[in-house]
């Protein structure tokens, strides 16, 4: 991919309101904790996180999205009535149908022209809805399009403790793990043609993406049914505790669930980074050290000090945020750049890579001349 007139001219973000610590959380696995010998401050330890953001409870994830692009709408001169394309890429959806953008653009008032529709590839899915909208706008297809997202990690963080408690096992501990990393936010990419960019800043110059599909199943969110839970419930209890709640249907329920193999995902997805990183650096024609800064997607302390040593990136060239807002899936790379930018810490003229690797495995690394 390579790209000569596409421009990032904005980024609105917004931070769920609810503040939770590593600690509480710890506080809550206290039986778990308890049953394994597990010491308090393991969870921060393993992942370098100490707190986390969730929205309040029942918040819809179109309203965060449509804050977001608000706020990077204000930010330009571009109008909603102008946008051509609107993406909605994040892994939490408001229902299969119809796509969540659809209400976003409703909320915006996003021209009737436009194309708006959801895009889904576990945490990638910013990052390939700004390459969608750079594409259309390559070949003259659109001149502006947003690219929008909010993620929720409060619903299944609470299935997951609950679990834990449940089910005090090492293996569901670790099975766990990843999950509460999780956080909670939104993010929306004002993309431009050059001609509408008032700045000429944030210029998109080109990418790569790698996959390696065989390791579909070490990470996976969905929804699973609850009849197994009951016929070993059956088991072990009365079945006239259960009796009733079967003849209403409990076992056309189903619950959300996560589980990640996190110990190979590492392995496997820095292997599939550094393979990304070769091709990115042959396709911009760069070297590892000309370039500036980088923008990762947000796991923790581990995946970052090993991507970082395995690519050879000097640790002041990162900037990261999962310590104070954790993984916030499809949103961290955004989120994290618009941060980085505030702060001073990406600079007018930076070299900057936005690195993602999703669930699947597929990998994605972006250049940007800031």
């Amino acid at each position: 991919m390579r790209y000569s007139r596409v421009y990032l001219e904005s980024i609105g973000y917004e931070l769920a309101p609810v503040i939770v610590s590593t600690a509480e959380l710890e506080r809550r696995l206290e039986p778990m904790y308890k049953h394994l010998n597990i010491a308090q401050g393991q969870l921060e330890t393993l992942t370098g996180i100490n707190e986390r953001r969730w929205w309040n409870k029942d918040f819809p994830v179109s309203q965060g999205a449509t804050m977001a692009a608000r706020k990077a709408l204000a930010k330009s001169f571009i109008r909603p009535s102008e946008i051509d394309v609107l993406v909605y890429t994040g892994v939490c959806r408001e229902q299969l149908e119809p796509a969540t953008a659809c209400r976003v653009a409703s909320e915006l008032g996003i021209s009737s022209d436009a194309a708006v529709y959801d895009l889904s590839n576990a945490c990638l899915g910013m990052m390939n809805g700004i390459v969608e909208v750079a594409n259309r706008i390559q070949l003259g297809q659109a001149r502006a399009g947003l690219v929008v997202s909010c993620e929720t990690a409060r619903e299944i963080n609470e299935v997951m403790i609950d679990q834990m408690v449940y089910n005090r096992s090492m293996e569901n501990f670790r099975q766990g793990l990843a999950t509460l990393t999780g956080g909670s936010g939104a993010a929306a990419v004002l993309v431009v043609d050059e001609e509408l960019s008032s700045e000429h800043r944030r210029q998109l110059l080109g990418g790569v993406q790698k996959n390696a599909p065989q390791h579909h199943q070490l990470c996976r969110w969905g929804w699973e049914s609850v009849a197994p839970t009951v016929d070993r419930l059956l088991q072990t209890e009365p079945a006239n505790i259960l009796k009733s709640a079967i003849n209403k249907g409990m076992r056309h329920v189903v619950s959300p669930f996560m589980s990640t193999d996190a110990g190979s995902v590492l392995k496997f997805g820095v292997d599939l980074g550094f393979k990304t990183w070769q091709s990115f650096l042959e396709k911009l024609g760069w070297a590892s050290e000309s370039l500036d800064k980088v923008i990762c997607h947000q796991v923790g302390t581990m995946h970052r000090d090993t991507m970082m040593k395995t690519l050879g990136i000097a640790p002041g060239k990162d900037f990261s945020t999962f310590e104070f807002l954790g993984n916030i899936g499809t949103v961290s790379v955004p989120l994290t750049a618009a941060l980085a930018e505030e702060r001073d810490f990406l600079k007018p003229g930076d070299r900057v890579g936005f690195m993602g690797i999703g669930s699947g495995l597929n990998c994605m690394m972006l250049g940007l001349r800031w």
